[in-house]
Parts: structure tokens; C-alpha cells; sequence
């Protein structure tokens, strides 16, 4: 049983909900009215606050510019059709920030601020959960550290916050993908598995070098060998190779997704096999080779499932058969979206009404 927080909220003085055009959302820049704001100092987390989306002021010397002590989530809330919005698995964000909080040597959250908080940010812009196909809240949960001092050491104050966006689909067609064997996400004993900022910037220069080439996305790989199978741009990876459902076995430099256990889930749920373990480059281009590979898909929070049609490997590209129907990643999909719809039943409890 959750303790009961008071979170003093600060309505704004004019929501810019009329504003928005619902049917033609960039994904990631439109922003709902209200954010959550808690600080940690002395030890202790402050009073959580909830407050008029808007700039903040930070010191030229903030240790989170210069240090990196920055981490962040992303989940999702959905409106069904009868109007209620419900959130999709908010408790494993919540556990798997701690898990990225210990990793960059930040304090551990509360599990009250961060549900308490969440539920009521969302109860009070409830009106900025779109409704159409494919559409949701897009949730930022992130903390980075507030020390001004340039001194490499863990900051001894933090930020937390959670700002909200309304979204539609992330990739509107199928991925063009190849085989990054020159550049590394991330190395075993590193920081891979946690949502750390510096992840991501540094998978900007060789991602930008495959678009220039005419690809959506890197397929990574891993940072001893180039051999085997890490993750798809800034999703988990998973294959369909003869009717098996394979994707990469979690380590220090794989994020373990919450779309990826979802989606096993559903998997297991419907008798298929699965297996988690290593998958090389050369294995998956065999079975396209051979007609085994049936699918190779992308899954993550944004984009949820984002099939991939090419794969590049070695200078050549290599096409995916067109995905049919009753494909796995289309009736997974279908089957997410009903759960979050509230048109399915909620068998193990994903959704957590607001």
C-alpha cells in the first residue's frame, strides 16, 4: 500500500488543448499542459509538485551537462472507447529507472512519487490522450543531477520530472535496416541496459551515417565481434525464423524493453517457441537466404512494432517478404493495441486505470 502524498498542483492559467490538431502530431514536439517537478537535496526528496509546462533554469555548471548523470523513461497512456485512459505496465518503468538510477549513481525514487505523480499528471491532462488509430500519451519520466560544480564525482542533488505528449504512429512504413559492424552502442559491462542520455547520443553519428545511406536504422551489434545481434536503432530486435520467435538474450548492453517482454509474453501466451539467446548476423542472412526468415521487427515503447522490410548486410541489401496478415508481428500488434483499447481482456494486468 502506497503512502498518500499531497502534490500541490498549479493548474495553468489557459490550456493550449484547443490549439492542437490531433490528426498531424510530430511525434515528441507538441506538449500537454502540466508537468511533475520533485528535487532531491540533502539527502532526501523534496515535495513533488505539479505545475505549468515551461523552461527551467539550470546553472552553466549543472553536473548533468557536463557529467552525463541524466536518465530518462518513456511509456505510454491509451483512451479506450468508452473514454477512460489507462496506462500500459507503468510499474516496470518505475523499477527499471531505479535500475538505471543505480547504474549512473543516482538515488533511488520512490515508488509514490513516481505512480502517485503519474497517475495524477495524466488525471489532470486526461484531455490530451488522443484517440485515433495507433495514437497515445507519450510519458517522459527522467532525473538528472542539479549540483553546479565541474568536479567529476556523483551529484548530491537531482531533478526528477515527468512531462506528457500527445503522439501518433513513430515509423509510418516498414524499416529499412543494416548490419552496424563498425561502430558500438554499447560493450558488455557498460552502461547499455540502462536508459542512460549518453546511450543515445552516441548512436546519433553512425545512425546518421546509415540514413545517409538510405537506411532508417542500424541493426547493432555487438562490440567484441560484430557478430551477433544487439538491438534495432533504439528497439529491441526479434526474427521469425521458421515459425520460431528468436530475439537476443538480455545482458549488460541489451535494454531489457517493455514492449520486448509484452510481446514474448504474447508469444508464450499462444503456445509459439521462444527463444532468448545469442543470434549472429550471419544466421539471420542465412535463413533469408534459405526462406526461413519470415519476419525481422523492431519493438520499443514509440514505435511499438515497426516490421522491417530490407535488411543491409556487407554492402548488399537483402529484402524481407512482405508481411501478410496473419503475420505474428501484425496479430502481436493488434493484440497490444486491443489490451490498451480495453477491447481485449487484460490477462496479466498490464493496465493501470488513471
Amino acid at each position: 500500500m502506497l503512502d498518500t502524498l499531497t502534490i500541490s498542483t498549479q493548474p495553468t492559467a489557459k490550456s493550449r488543448l484547443p490549439e492542437i490538431d490531433f490528426d498531424n502530431l510530430d511525434f515528441g514536439r507538441t506538449f500537454s499542459d502540466h508537468m511533475l517537478v520533485v528535487d532531491y537535496h540533502d539527502g532526501e526528496w523534496q515535495q513533488p509538485q505539479i505545475v505549468p509546462y515551461g523552461p527551467m533554469t539550470v546553472s552553466p555548471a549543472n553536473s548533468a551537462i557536463h557529467y552525463g548523470q541524466s536518465i530518462f523513461e518513456g511509456l505510454k497512456a491509451y483512451k479506450s472507447q468508452s473514454g477512460e485512459v489507462a496506462l500500459f505496465r507503468p510499474l516496470d518503468n518505475f523499477h527499471r529507472l531505479n535500475a538505471s538510477a543505480e547504474r549512473m549513481c543516482m538515488p533511488q525514487l520512490p515508488e509514490e512519487i513516481f505512480m502517485q505523480g503519474l497517475l495524477q499528471l495524466v488525471r489532470l491532462d486526461a484531455g490530451w490522450v488522443p484517440e485515433g488509430p495507433g495514437s497515445a500519451l507519450y510519458i517522459r519520466p527522467f532525473m538528472f543531477a542539479t549540483d553546479a560544480m565541474l568536479g567529476v564525482r556523483p551529484s548530491e542533488s537531482y531533478r526528477f520530472m515527468i512531462v506528457t505528449c500527445p503522439v501518433g504512429l513513430y515509423y509510418p512504413k516498414p524499416l529499412r535496416v543494416r548490419f552496424e559492424e563498425k561502430y558500438v552502442r554499447s560493450a558488455e559491462g557498460g552502461a547499455g541496459y540502462s536508459k542512460n542520455a549518453g546511450n543515445y547520443g552516441a548512436a546519433m553519428y553512425p545512425t546518421r551515417l546509415g540514413q545517409e545511406e538510405g537506411y532508417n536504422q542500424l541493426i547493432w551489434t555487438d562490440a567484441s565481434e560484430h557478430k551477433y545481434v544487439e538491438e534495432s536503432g533504439t528497439m529491441n530486435a526479434m526474427f521469425i525464423i521458421d515459425g520460431r520467435l528468436v530475439t537476443p538474450a538480455l545482458s549488460s548492453s541489451i535494454l531489457d524493453g517493455i514492449t520486448r517482454r509484452s510481446v514474448l509474453q504474447l508469444a508464450r501466451d499462444w503456445g509459439m517457441q521462444v527463444e532468448e539467446r545469442q543470434v549472429s548476423a550471419r544466421e539471420i542472412m542465412q535463413a533469408q537466404a534459405d526462406g526461413t526468415l519470415q519476419e525481422a521487427f523492431g519493438v520499443g515503447t514509440a514505435a511499438t512494432i515497426a516490421s522491417i522490410a530490407v535488411i543491409g548486410y556487407q554492402g548488399q541489401d537483402y529484402e524481407l517478404p512482405a508481411v501478410a496478415d496473419d503475420a505474428f508481428s501484425r496479430r502481436a500488434t493488434a493484440a497490444l493495441a486491443a489490451i490498451r483499447k480495453g477491447q481485449a481482456p487484460d490477462a496479466h494486468n498490464w493496465m493501470v486505470r488513471v
